[in-house]
């Protein structure tokens, strides 16, 4: 018997010690900042001793109120082994080890492409675009299954799926991909939209692998495209390990007077820079809860900060990412985001992180790009490369279905643009019609071709970068008040028993055609337009719904002309001989014809049409 708990004691001890996590997993050489964080975890690991292999020095041990958790800091610069372990060790015996690696970085991987106002970028919900790999379509380990016949559930789509369709989205004209969410979300429902997230390292195994993300990214940048990660640095899953075993009671918010830490956000994000502001309602904006199994993280505390960091960085390096959308961007810490994106861009000078900050102000949404004068004003620089722009979102379909008055129609567009000096880099802003949270615009404007097309022309001309919602250049609908699913319906073609595949010409309807064929026209054309990327513009206040505007730089001009109006309307051009000094003629590249711009004439435009004219001397 006394044999017997000798054993039990010395199993137990070594149970207790295992190292069940470590993350980064791994990391590189030659970083601009060499400073690593590696969290280890395990049963009770801050209670053993750790030390490193090689002589490896430790620069510092962090540990939490959770004796589970030890955060070890080390210098990558002074490592000269491409490996060395970690080992814990009971008094002077090693019960267990893990060897951590410093893997070389790829050529030039610093100063990586990002993506820019030359882009176009397409939004995919990975769940809903197609399926190429029907086996990971339900995971034994993962709690929510595959069934299509389930609004809100996984539908199957993938990595594969997408990988199998970067022709079509190629050929579209679109440069980059934003995918919502695919890392591990393995809450009970809803998990299909990936923003509740339960593990930061690891891709869903429904989607896929990180290998195959990884070569997602490779497949798109063999072409000159590139990956955008979607990061959300505001929220995880209940269900992620690090919530379920807290490393420390301030990892996240939690409220006193609420159910098991939460309540719920009031959305109040303007609490961020409201001098007027009340603290309660500060906290609860800013501390409360995105949704019951969404908690709030704590970007106040260093390091959760630092864990989101080097996550960040992690993927970057590692999937060779074109640059990252980060959702919920002011319900965070503002100061914990400032150092969090600035660690990013010091590491990656190019590397462009768009914030989706969901306000409708354009003071409010240009207090959040980096060098704002309206944040300095607050003391505060975000340090936040890109923003998208709400303002121009809310005001697109209102401009173009409605009747003109003082302050309707097109008017709301040249409004918009009279804001534009608010903002430190107009160029480097999204502009959109739609995205995965918002009611279809095709839905909005009842399919009218003639809408939609107005909708792009703008988008694709004006400054800053397009962003088209997948499905929506095959005229896609969808009602928002029936549901987010309604808005995230399945790309047809993109599941083998589809009856329809829109993936291919032969396979879409005529309808479809004339969608798909507009925007392809129009985002093609927009691929070497430097006088769109970069240009300045001039605008004219709107005159029976017909807005005009010039974008140009020292060598050439493209007049862009959108008439909202229902009947066709004709244009004095002498009213535009500011813009047109020195051209006489143009090619509206829509219908492909030669345009007279003498300003002793007039141009006619039918009703709810477009053109965009390159201009000639």
């Amino acid at each position: 018997m006394r044999k017997l708990l000798l054993t039990i004691s010395l199993f137990s001890s070594f149970t207790f010690a295992q190292i069940q996590k470590v993350e980064p997993m791994f990391w590189w050489k030659g970083m601009k900042n060499p400073e690593l964080q590696i969290l280890v975890y395990g049963k009770n690991i801050s209670t053993y001793n750790l030390e490193l292999s090689d002589n490896v020095k430790i620069k510092d041990i962090q540990k939490t109120e959770n004796p589970n958790y030890v955060f070890v800091t080390i210098n990558t610069n002074e490592v000269n082994k491409s490996s060395f372990k970690i080992n814990i060790k009971n008094k002077n015996k090693v019960v267990d080890s893990y060897t951590y690696e410093l893997k070389n970085r790829e050529a030039n991987s610093a100063n990586r492409n990002s993506f820019t106002s030359k882009d176009i970028v397409y939004l995919i919900m990975p769940d809903r675009f197609a399926n190429g790999d029907e086996s990971n379509d339900s995971k034994k380990e993962l709690i929510d299954k595959a069934n299509r016949q389930i609004p809100d559930g996984r539908h199957g789509g993938d990595l594969r799926g997408i990988i199998n369709n970067i022709d079509y989205i190629q050929n579209l004209g679109a440069t980059a991909v934003w995918l919502t969410p695919v890392n591990e979300d393995n809450q009970k429902q809803h998990s299909y939209h990936g923003y509740a997230q339960t593990d930061l390292y690891k891709i869903d195994a429904r989607y896929g692998t990180n290998e195959d993300y990884r070569e997602l990214s490779r497949q798109l940048n063999k072409r000159g495209m590139m990956l955008i990660q979607d990061y959300v640095t505001n929220h995880w899953g209940s269900l992620h390990w690090l919530i379920q075993d807290l490393p420390a009671k301030d990892w996240i918010h939690q409220f006193a007077d609420g159910d098991n830490g939460f309540k719920r956000s009031n959305y109040r994000t303007t609490a961020q820079f409201d001098s007027n502001v009340a603290e309660i309602d500060k906290k609860e904006a800013l501390d409360g809860w995105f949704d019951s199994t969404m908690p709030d993280m704590n970007q106040s505390n260093p390091l959760v900060v630092n864990y989101l960091t080097q996550n960040a960085i992690w993927w970057i390096e590692y999937a060779e990412l074109g640059g990252m959308r980060v959702d919920t961007y002011p319900y965070n810490d503002k100061v914990g985001m400032a150092k969090w994106v600035k660690a990013i861009t010091d590491e990656y000078p190019n590397f462009n992180v768009v914030g989706e900050a969901w306000m409708h102000s354009p003071a409010h949404i240009a207090y959040w790009q980096k060098d704002s004068k309206i944040a300095e004003i607050d003391n505060y620089n975000s340090y936040l490369p890109s923003v998208m722009d709400f303002p121009l979102f809310g005001a697109i379909p209102k401009a173009i279905t409605e009747d003109e008055s003082w302050d309707k129609g097109m008017i709301r567009i040249y409004d918009n643009f009279t804001n534009d000096f608010l903002y430190p880099n107009v160029n480097n802003m999204f502009v959109f019609m739609e995205n995965h949270d918002t009611e279809r615009f095709n839905e909005i404007i009842n399919g009218n071709i003639n809408d939609y097309k107005l909708g792009l022309t703008l988008i694709s001309t004006v400054r800053g970068i397009p962003q088209v919602y997948y499905g929506s250049e095959i005229g896609m609908r969808g009602d928002k008040s029936k549901g987010d699913a309604a808005i995230r319906q399945d790309f047809p073609g993109g599941w083998k028993s589809d009856k329809q595949n829109a993936f291919t010409n032969d396979g879409r309807t005529t309808e479809q055609k004339q969608f798909h064929d507009f925007t392809a026209k129009i985002f093609n054309w927009r691929k070497n337009k430097e006088v769109i990327h970069s240009g300045k513009t001039k605008h004219f206040i709107p005159q029976n719904n017909v807005y005009v505007y010039f974008r140009y730089n020292d060598n050439e001009s493209v007049m862009v002309v959108m008439n909202a109006n229902t009947e066709k309307q004709t244009l004095k051009l002498d009213r535009f001989s500011e813009a047109l000094n020195g051209f006489t003629s143009g090619k509206d590249i829509i219908s492909n014809k030669n345009i007279s711009v003498d300003t002793n004439n007039t141009i006619s435009i039918d009703g709810k049409t477009s053109m965009i004219i390159e201009l000639k001397k």
